[in-house]
């Protein structure tokens, strides 16, 4: 949804304290987000800007789930006094405003309908949100500024550890089949998983910077591993996401998806803790990824000298 633009970001650490509160603005862009954790709510809802018409978002977890729940209000502050302080599960909240107060109430109706349709969406956090509003009725003037609005928003908040609008599911893969493409210069980067203990086949690629593991790709039907970690965490997030779909006495990725590592990948392919560096294995040289990562080092620092 973004365009591959460079962009400049200011974050402001209210208190000093990076888990405190925190406000995040970007060059030639009219909003403002302030992240609170939820012990100085009173403090973030006296700031002037709590009282602006925006959007929010409330962070936390219900039954051992990543939950959020996503409002609008011409006085975000008022809404959150009136409302949301008798839901205990949130522990931060951002709020999401625009300098001078240039939200109407339509526009934020807009964001918020926008947010939830994002959210629900990708899949990756469950909304507390019961019902997802319909868009609001604007001039093709105003929406395309609500859209401009959002694209820069969606920017800013990975920034403040609201990683929920990140799609990593990607919807024209390459098939897991396709024969390597190679350019004069370098050739590309492909991997392979074969986990012969468990009938498993997973191909993966780098792609502008991301490891993409393609659909098409087995992973084991469930997390196999003792070791609850945020990797037992994924691969469940995946199935609830639909992105691992069951299949016999496995799961296939209905879409390719761009992991964050390469270790995070092949712990979701084998279903328990992996070092993805010596797991995933170059299809071209044969070469572990470590291995391969550190000839393509070497080759860098030769072509300096």
């Amino acid at each position: 949804m973004t365009r591959a633009i460079g962009r400049s970001l200011e974050l402001y650490y209210i208190d000093g304290r990076p888990d405190g509160m925190l406000t995040a603005e970007m060059f030639n862009w009219t909003g403002h987000v302030l992240m609170t954790p939820r012990t100085q709510i009173a403090t973030a809802l006296a700031r002037p800007e709590a009282s602006y018409a925006g959007i929010y978002l409330l962070l936390g977890e219900q039954d051992g789930e990543p939950l959020a729940y996503i409002g609008e209000g011409e006085d975000i502050s008022a809404r959150i006094r009136s409302h949301d302080v008798k839901k205990d599960w949130w522990t931060s909240a951002i709020l999401i405003t625009a300098a001078a107060n240039k939200l109407n109430k339509a526009h934020v109706r807009y964001l918020e309908a926008r947010l939830i349709a994002e959210a629900k969406s990708i899949g990756r956090m469950k909304l507390e949100n019961s019902v997802a509003p319909s868009l609001p009725g604007l001039s093709e003037a105003d929406q395309g500024k609500m859209e401009a609005f959002l694209e820069n928003l969606l920017v800013v908040l990975p920034a403040v550890r609201v990683d929920m609008f990140i799609q990593r599911a990607r919807s024209a893969p390459k098939p897991a089949t396709a024969m390597p493409v190679a350019t004069a210069e370098e050739p590309e980067a492909r991997f392979v998983i074969e986990n012969r203990k468990h009938g498993l086949t997973a191909h993966a690629s780098l792609e502008q910077g991301e490891f993409v593991v393609e659909q098409g790709s087995q992973a084991r039907l469930n997390w196999a591993s003792s070791r609850e970690d945020g990797y037992g965490k994924l691969h469940a997030e995946l199935k609830h996401a639909g992105v691992l779909v069951e299949q016999d006495q496995h799961c296939v990725f209905a879409q390719s998806y761009a992991f964050q590592s390469p270790s995070a990948a092949a712990a979701v392919v084998h279903g328990r803790p992996a070092n993805g560096t010596t797991e995933w294995v170059n299809t071209a040289t044969r070469q572990t990824y470590k291995e391969w990562e550190a000839s393509r080092i070497e080759a860098a620092q030769a072509s300096e000298i």
